[in-house]
């Protein structure tokens, strides 16, 4: 097996030639005439190939005679409902969905927007329409009804699937009136709207919406369409600095080749494997590893429809990983904290058998080095924190461990993955050195499977990610090396507070507050101040069952602070509240908290998980 160096070094110094290589992991109907075609801010991976994602996903296992194993298990404790589906199942549910698209005038480059929950039929949806060539864009199920509309305007879909409803922990979200709304206020009117009508709701679906299940059994298995490489797989929106929601653009073919890499080297997963990736379809990790990854490898999958906590309790995780025999998790660090709060003493998790469990990654938040080390020492196996983005669609620092596990450093996201080339440069563009902070970028052409541009709006793109730094891509994330090549991430470079002249990171001061053994989870940022510019505010949450006093706590965490990083980095106050903002993938949001605690003006993003939470940080206010 070669080493990670060795591995590494060929990925940057002949990416065509490694790139070539990994596309035999491929199925093509017609194999690349060219590897990479770059010019100026355009670039282009396996020009002249054609190939279906559909088919890599199902059709070609089915083909090797892989039809009754499991492909996908839809595990949903706020049903009760555990469902297995074979690779023949769910290849005849995605072809005949697929028919039923094509008989509703849905054709290859057509736009369908899913707007769903966490159930079965969203991954037909999305599979059917790579199927015939269609693009879906997945809007997460329950996001208001003006983040849909602006949505349905930019990608103009030619349909809407979605749901009755979608189910948050212990209560129902109908989703038929939002998308009403949403439609009422868009310019853009899509043809027809499909619903899934999942029992448990007393409601009538109007007339004009075509039943989901009804289209499915009355329509005949279509085949796969071919798509060039460079045709769009989907369209992911992302919060944009403008308000409006950024179009990511994924492509086919370099999207199966980097999935298929990142499954084998950087989860080490085998086609034997069960891989469970605990989030949701409307984000990047539930397209590439929930719906897509998985299943490329012709491994299982599982779709959750839960939480961390409260369905039924903390210990629900380890309650799926023994159940279906789970060997990869992966998971956000933000559902780590919230079952150590719940369960800060591990008595759940010692009621079940983890024996399955390989390694454990985390992504999605930056993960603090009080969390990893708790989750190292429950598990006893590899926690490996890693970071990449929605724009990459797959990792881009890890510890690959398929390749070679190397020794974890709390704090880092380890190492680049084969194909990054990734530096630190300062603010005039010069490479910083070891141990010196600046700014994250990556060398262009990006690898396979990155954005290439965004949709409808390649001069946003290259505005927002190719003008900072001339022929690198800027993340927006700062961070640092160390000697061994390990990079740490200190958070958006919004993140960095000035302190009468010292420019000082509130991640480095959240790592600090979390260390403290009362603490369960907490935010730090910036607020104004008169004389010194700003000054750095804790938001703290405390572990269930700590009875100390809070006075005492906040001296302690405004000591521990003072004492790691001096007196100019002296907190204003520690603030104790029961929950933080979050988004619905963990992210905790700053930028809203900092704006509310300087009473400035901001707009509440539809990916907020709980709007009532920012009426608790404004009575702090």
């Amino acid at each position: 097996m070669s080493t990670y160096k060795d591995t590494y070094t060929k990925s940057i110094a002949d990416p065509q030639d490694f790139w070539k290589e990994q596309a035999g992991a491929v199925s093509w109907y017609r194999e690349p005439e060219e590897i990479l075609r770059s010019e100026g801010d355009r670039w282009e991976w396996y020009r002249g190939a054609t190939l279906n994602t559909a088919y890599q996903c199902l059709d070609r296992h089915v083909e090797r005679g892989l039809g009754e194993k499991t492909a996908l298990i839809y595990d949903s404790p706020v049903t009760g409902t555990v469902t297995h589906y074979s690779y023949a199942a769910l290849l005849d549910k995605v072809s005949r969905f697929a028919g039923a698209l094509t008989s509703l005038g849905v054709e290859k480059g057509d736009r369908v927007i899913i707007y769903m929950p966490m159930v079965p039929q969203t991954a037909v949806a999305m599979l059917a329409c790579a199927r015939i060539g269609a693009v879906h864009s997945v809007v997460f199920g329950g996001f208001a009804a003006r983040e849909l509309a602006i949505r349905i305007d930019d990608a103009r879909p030619k349909l809407i699937i979605t749901a009755n409803f979608g189910i948050e922990i212990d209560k129902i979200v109908p989703y038929h009136p939002m998308v009403f709304k949403a439609v009422d206020e868009a310019e853009h009117k899509p043809q027809h709207i499909i619903s899934y009508n999942r029992p448990g709701l007393q409601e009538t679906p109007p007339s004009y919406f075509l039943d989901f299940e009804e289209l499915e059994a009355r329509s005949q298995p279509v085949p796969c369409t071919e798509v060039a490489s460079s045709d769009p797989l989907y369209v992911l929106y992302t919060s944009g600095t403008t308000g409006k929601p950024k179009g990511i653009v994924r492509d086919n073919g370099g999207h199966a080749v980097a999935l298929h890499y990142s499954m084998k080297y950087v989860y080490a997963l085998n086609p034997d494997d069960v891989f469970w990736a605990a989030s949701d379809v409307g984000w990047v990790v539930g397209h590439s590893y929930i719906v897509y990854g998985p299943l490329m490898m012709g491994a299982t999958g599982i779709l959750y429809e839960g939480k961390p906590v409260r369905t039924p309790d903390a210990g629900a995780f380890w309650r799926v990983i023994e159940q279906h025999r789970v060997n990869v998790f992966f998971t956000a660090p933000t559902a780590i904290r919230a079952i150590r709060k719940e369960d800060p003493e591990a008595q759940l998790f010692r009621r079940y058998d983890v024996s399955s469990l390989r390694l454990l990654f985390l992504a999605g938040e930056r993960c603090d080095v009080a969390t990893l080390q708790w989750a190292e020492e429950l598990l006893q196996r590899p926690v490996i924190d890693h970071w990449w983005q929605t724009e990459s669609g797959w990792p881009m620092l890890a510890n690959m461990a398929g390749l070679e596990l190397s020794p974890v450093k709390p704090g880092s996201s380890a190492r680049p993955v084969c194909g990054y080339d990734i530096r630190i440069l300062r603010e005039d563009g010069t490479e910083a050195v070891a141990g010196e902070a600046g700014y994250l970028a990556i060398k262009l052409p990006l690898p396979p499977g990155c954005l290439q541009t965004l949709w409808q709006n390649h001069t946003r793109f290259v505005n927002g990610y190719l003008t900072r730094f001339p022929g690198y891509y800027f993340t927006g994330d700062g961070g640092y090396a160390d000697e061994e090549g390990y990079f740490y991430i200190t958070g958006r470079v919004d993140d960095i507070i000035n302190v009468a002249g010292h420019r000082l990171s509130t991640a480095e001061m959240e790592e600090i507050v979390a260390a403290h053994p009362a603490v369960a989870e907490c935010a730090v940022i910036g607020v104004h101040d008169d004389l010194k510019g700003e000054v750095p505010l804790a938001f703290v949450i405390l572990k269930d069952g700590i009875e100390a006093d809070p006075a005492v706590l906040e001296q302690e965490i405004l000591q521990s602070i003072r004492r790691d990083i001096g007196p100019v980095a002296a907190l204003k106050k520690v603030l104790f509240v029961k929950r933080l903002p979050k988004t619905r993938s963990g992210k905790i949001l700053r930028n809203i908290m900092r704006a509310i605690m300087n009473h400035t003006a901001y707009t509440i993003p539809g990916t907020i998980e709980d709007v009532q939470v920012l009426s608790e940080i404004a009575a702090l206010a």
